[in-house]
């Protein structure tokens, strides 16, 4: 296995690692198999993967059914594409299935291959239907600081994390941002829900009449952040903004890329938030991560301008890719899908997610760096800050805080993960956990958490802990 390793060292490209370190020193750790919600690496050590891989492992690893299906459908028809109108048998009856579980008012699906592509799909689809309507000049789209939407060309830019823009000269310039409704950092004193909601809604108006109504197309976002440190919205956060969207005749996106599929314990997370989008992106948990596959869809409202002015306009849509409607991916889609139903995992995500969440503010409640515990479902996360006489402060990056947690949990055996911009560290897990895998989770983190912050008493970073 050392030769792998040095294979994987010389020659791999990783995404999100630090190039020279891993040059020079290789894999963290090299996944060879997985059952369950265990990974077992090379070495023979088992640890419990408490993000179902990048949040998107949902049935758990090791599903037969979906490698059957997948296998069988390379045997009947590996391949085929969508263009041209060309059709395959397992992508349709999947969009149907899809539009099924979707809120009310969509009609159609457009599918690609991860969730980046799914957003930048949106965003040509949000000109293309401005571009249909005379209406050219709307083509900005707002996002939020601390969003997660991608990594491609447009999608990195409207990912409101900075140490995704550096070095690529992102964001694009027709893309803008509003604050995260991060209430640790962003909620001023004494300020209920009502008005926290208030105030986002009125910061995001400001800056669409600021830029022109008329050139703002879009906004979009999570119903709870994931990547950007699971920020879960206050209540009637998302229907003052639909106002607001409205007010201006701005398209709302749905990036359900983690949400979508019962993460939160109901099948879309635009339900739980009360968004009511006119577009949804997903990806991830309609395979859980078996092959690659996104999602866009399409309310009836963009879709009658798409196939009539649009149509009438432009000929046909001009946009797809070779892998749209992928037969296989489909396969593997329909077969999780019939997992997900037939184990009645979205009502146990949701049970599995409630206990989740207590269970961590429980164990972390008067830990002297846990600054907050927060979660929606089968998703949460606790950020670490320095405390002082008068509430928070956030660590010195240079510290690495969250990742020293992580790094101490994953050699205890569980796979956590540190969020950028900030010292929060995710949970994920897939909806097949139990209590006691939980229980496990929380106990291996918060030993891991005791001893940095120890460390970091010892290094002298903890000195103004109040007594």
């Amino acid at each position: 296995m050392a030769q792998i390793r040095d294979l994987d060292r010389k020659y791999v490209f990783h995404p999100f690692s630090m190039a020279h370190a891993h040059e020079q020193s290789g894999a963290a750790m090299m996944a060879q198999s997985a059952e369950g919600c265990w990974i077992t690496d090379d070495a023979g050590k088992r640890y419990f993967d408490a993000m179902a891989g990048l949040w998107c492992v949902n049935v758990g690893y090791g599903r037969d059914r979906i490698a059957d299906a997948m296998a069988d459908q390379a045997r009947k028809l590996s391949y085929f594409h969508g263009f041209s109108s060309m059709a395959t048998e397992p992508a349709a009856l999947l969009a149907e299935r899809v539009i099924e579980k979707a809120p009310a008012g969509f009609s159609k699906v457009f599918f690609g291959a991860s969730g980046s592509d799914a957003n930048d799909t949106q965003a040509k689809i949000v000109w293309y239907y401005n571009n249909a309507r005379d209406m050219p000049q709307k083509k900005k789209i707002i996002a939020r600081d601390r969003g997660y939407h991608g990594v491609t060309v447009m999608t990195g830019g409207l990912t409101g994390l900075p140490s995704l823009h550096a070095g690529f000269d992102l964001p694009l310039p027709m893309i803008r941002h509003v604050s995260a409704p991060h209430g640790l950092w962003t909620r001023l004193p004494d300020e209920d829900d009502d008005a926290f909601a208030t105030r986002m809604a009125q910061e995001l108006e400001d800056l669409i009449v600021e830029e022109g109504p008329e050139t703002v197309g879009a906004f979009i976002a999570e119903p709870v952040m994931g990547a950007g440190g699971v920020i879960v919205p206050p209540k009637g956060y998302f229907p003052k903004i639909r106002e607001v969207l409205d007010r201006h005749d701005v398209l709302l996106i749905a990036d359900e890329v983690v949400c979508g599929f019962g993460r939160l314990g109901t099948w879309f997370g635009a339900e739980k938030m009360e968004m009511a989008p006119d577009l949804m992106s997903v990806a991830k948990g309609i395979t859980s991560g078996y092959a690659p596959l996104s999602g866009v869809l399409v309310s009836d409202r963009i879709w009658s301008v798409i196939s009539g002015a649009g149509a009438a306009k432009y000929g046909a849509f001009g946009h797809g890719y070779t892998y749209t409607a992928h037969p296989v991916m489909a396969a593997a889609a329909l077969t999780n899908l019939d997992i997900v139903e037939e184990e009645n995992l979205v009502a146990r995500a949701g049970e599995m997610g409630a206990y989740l969440n207590d269970t961590l503010k429980k164990a972390f409640d008067g830990m002297p760096i846990a600054a907050e515990v927060r979660g929606r479902g089968l998703v949460a996360a606790v950020e670490f800050a320095q405390p002082t006489v008068d509430g928070w402060r956030k660590f010195d990056p240079k510290l690495t805080v969250g990742a020293r947690i992580v790094r101490a949990a994953l050699e205890d055996g569980v796979i956590s993960r540190a969020l950028p911009n900030g010292d929060a560290v995710s949970f994920s897990p897939p909806f097949v956990v139990t209590h006691e895998d939980i229980d496990l989770v929380i106990s291996t983190v918060r030993r891991a958490a005791d001893q940095i912050c120890a460390a970091l008493k010892a290094e002298g970073h903890l000195s103004t802990i109040p007594a």
